[in-house]
């Protein structure tokens, strides 16, 4: 008849730690194994293939401002730190960035589409169709006459959506806008490719859109009896209750227009 005798306790424990030990060690070394191997120069990156909007960066003006930002492996390269480079070069919306085995990157990005200049002349911007303000170099830009528009920091997008509201209104009277402004108080004003500023005041799209509507509706009616037309106006606030107040150009006083509610 055969017996077992069970082991002690400490050698039982002895034992646990012992196997514990050994696959620590064997973890720890294939992790230094493998990083030994990404890192190794075969892996290298060898190459960056960069497609999407580049029409106003080149393979030159990229790799000059991203080249000094990278380090690392194919493996072992940061990718988000790759897309925070490319990110950061002027134009530069979005990037996205891929591994391309075994030795490339591919980045495709997506540039910002100017649609008006931001801020005041001497600290003077971009504005991108969403709303986003941007620094680049202003000399870049394609279009022809780009509106100005100006706000608060953080206001970008609710000054080009009430721009997008408004200026079609005074483009249907041939009153076209040359810039538009928030002020830090809430106040709205229009300036017209004529040097005409209209004071528009406080409010969202609808209640300035209505403003401007019924400012414009009237506007002949009230510039005619003092032999002018509408591009006669030099200034205008509408920020009365009942109608509003223009003067133009050849007439020495302001006059008042009262617009009935409806």
């Amino acid at each position: 008849m055969t017996s077992t005798v069970a082991a002690p306790a400490d050698v039982k424990l002895m034992n646990m730690t012992a196997s514990v030990l050994f696959l620590a060690f064997v973890v720890l070394g294939a992790l230094a194994t493998v990083r030994w191997v990404v890192r190794l120069p075969v892996f290298d990156v060898k190459g960056i293939t960069v497609t999407g909007d580049v029409s106003h960066n080149n393979a030159v003006t990229l790799r000059a401002n991203v080249a000094p930002r990278l380090s690392g492996t194919f493996f072992s390269m940061d990718l988000p730190r790759v897309r925070a480079a490319f990110e950061a070069v002027p134009w530069v919306r979005h990037a996205v960035v891929r591994r391309q085995f075994p030795n490339h990157l591919q980045v495709v990005l997506q540039e910002h589409q100017a649609v008006a200049y931001w801020g005041s002349d001497n600290e003077l911007r971009l504005i991108n169709s969403f709303g986003e303000v941007f620094e680049a170099n202003v000399g870049e830009v394609e279009q022809d006459a780009l509106p100005s528009l100006n706000g608060p920091e953080g206001q970008g997008a609710e000054v080009l959506a009430m721009y997008r509201a408004v200026a079609p209104l005074f483009e249907k009277q041939e009153m076209p806008v040359d810039g538009l402004e928030l002020s830090v108080g809430g106040s709205w004003r229009v300036s017209l490719d004529t040097g005409a500023v209209i004071e528009l005041g406080r409010g969202g799209v609808v209640e300035i859109s209505a403003r401007v509507r019924r400012f414009l509706a009237t506007l002949a009616q009230v510039t005619s009896r003092y032999g002018r037309q509408a591009n006669a106006v030099e200034s205008a606030d509408l920020r009365h209750e009942n109608g509003y107040a223009i003067r133009l150009r050849g007439v020495s006083t302001v006059v008042a227009a009262v617009v009935p509610k409806k």
